[in-house]
């Protein structure tokens, strides 16, 4: 077998700012793409006159649940992307094709495990993400997760695979993957919804077929790769690989787990405290503060996604070039990335703050009540009023990850998403009430971004 030739050095050599948008530009359409898979369904089952808020809510009961897989998808591939890169960096390409072998069993075992536990146990999952708003909302909410469920291996395995993609140095075909997928549910969502009346189970086969046609093409580039090649051992499973790159791996999996942990905890504090709301205690209203979070959610997610797009796509550079003792273009790469992802967090502030109305005409307001227009303008000023913290937090804890200070990064993420994530939301409601959901957002990026400024202050230092 052709070990390696060696194709990544130019990460040593090239100007850090072509190598950011040479890696960062395609894993950021890459993850705005696997954003857009979900988003695009609340979309146009917003503007299903037999869905609107009822199926949006039902979306958004679900979406933790796909976070769930996404968790453990990235932790695989983004612990094997780190620990490629820095295989090929040290001039080690053996340890680097057994990692990506290593990576597709255990995405595939993973993948299977957890399909088999969310039909064995659909109801009390369901229940227990705020599914029980409504009965219409858990019916929907029934039907949309029994077929995503379906099309959980073959996103497990697209979503692991990325990652590794680019550490082989082809983050154009990566993000081409992820796209081809994308463009299928949207050509198929308005097919099914709109002309075949399918309902969520539309939505929900749309989106697993451009899943299914993702993973097939992930599955092809493994027998295509460029600075690897793999062999029949590279997919025996060995344990000290393993656990390197899920150490590796571990702050992406925190970072989504956790933040299913708080999901949990905020669309169960709707429910509760939504029931206590003089409008949305009426059973046809009940649904709107579950439905508008989720929409809320989803923006965010699209502005996070690039900002973790821009983070995850320097993975490999960072890798490479720790492997090879470069610690200053470490350091450059580092101040760089902080500058654009708070840019990103400004530009995204300003949209949300100045144009609510608009952002959540997107999502069927036209179909709606009033209170359902009111309460996402609300929503979108207060929840997201803290983005450019938590950009450049959400930055700094991939970054960690990349240099293999797997510790801190784990550290910061689990402190940011469950002890003020879930703390905040379970707390300030007992104060505010329903408004008190809102505000747990920005006070905890607020908190974070106290202890991640130290941490900078410290990496930069230590890369010096």
């Amino acid at each position: 077998m052709e070990q390696t030739r060696n194709s990544n050095a130019f990460l040593e050599t090239e100007p850090i700012g072509a190598l950011m948008r040479k890696y960062a530009v395609p894993c950021v359409i890459s993850l705005l793409v696997a954003a857009l898979y979900n988003i695009v369904d609340q979309v146009f089952i917003a503007n299903a006159s037999y869905l609107g808020s009822y199926g949006n809510a039902a979306n958004t009961v679900v979406f933790p649940l796909t976070v769930v897989a996404l968790a453990i998808a990235v932790m695989i591939g983004d612990g094997c992307c780190a620990f490629v890169s820095l295989s090929l960096g040290a001039k080690e390409p053996e340890k680097a094709h057994r990692g990506i072998g290593n990576a597709v069993v255990l995405s595939v075992g993973c993948s299977l495990a957890l399909t088999a536990l969310y039909f064995i146990f659909q109801e009390p999952i369901l229940t227990a993400f705020g599914g029980k708003v409504n009965d219409e909302t858990f019916q929907h909410s029934r039907e949309y997760f029994t077929y995503i469920s379906i099309g959980i291996p073959f996103y497990m395995f697209g979503q692991a695979m990325n990652p590794v993609i680019r550490s082989d140095g082809s983050p154009k075909f990566a993000m081409a993957v992820t796209l081809a997928g994308a463009v299928m549910n949207l050509i198929l969502d308005p097919v099914f919804i709109f002309l075949f009346r399918w309902g969520m189970m539309g939505a929900a086969v749309a989106t697993v077929l451009g899943q299914v046609l993702t993973a097939g093409l992930s599955a092809w580039y493994l027998f295509h790769t460029k600075a690897v090649r793999l062999k029949k051992s590279s997919f025996r499973l060995e344990g000290s690989l393993v656990r390197r790159m899920l150490s590796l791996g571990g702050c992406s999996f925190l970072a989504q787990i956790s933040l299913v942990a708080a999901m949990a905890a905020i669309q169960n504090m709707v429910v509760k405290y939504g029931a206590q709301d003089a409008v949305f205690g009426q059973s046809q209203y009940a649904q709107i503060p579950m439905a508008v979070l989720g929409i809320v959610m989803k923006v965010f997610q699209i502005v996070i996604s690039i900002v973790i797009g821009m983070a995850a796509g320097c993975i490999p550079i960072v890798g490479y070039n720790m492997g090879a003792g470069r610690k200053d273009r470490a350091k450059s790469l580092f101040t760089c990335l902080l500058a654009a992802e708070a840019l990103v967090g400004a530009v995204a502030l300003f949209i949300v703050e100045v144009f609510p109305r608009q952002l959540i005409a997107i999502f069927g307001a036209a179909n709606e009540s009033v209170y359902y227009t009111e309460f996402a303008v609300k929503s979108f000023r207060i929840y997201l009023c803290m983005m450019i913290f938590a950009c450049v937090n959400k930055a700094t804890f991939i970054y960690l990850q990349s240099l293999g200070k797997a510790f801190p990064s784990t550290m910061l993420s689990m402190v940011r998403e469950v002890v003020f994530g879930v703390g905040f939301a379970l707390l300030l409601p007992l104060f505010f009430g329903l408004d008190g959901v809102l505000y747990s957002m920005p006070v905890s990026d607020v908190l974070t971004f106290v202890l991640s400024a130290f941490v900078i202050r410290y990496t930069c230092k230590t890369l010096s």
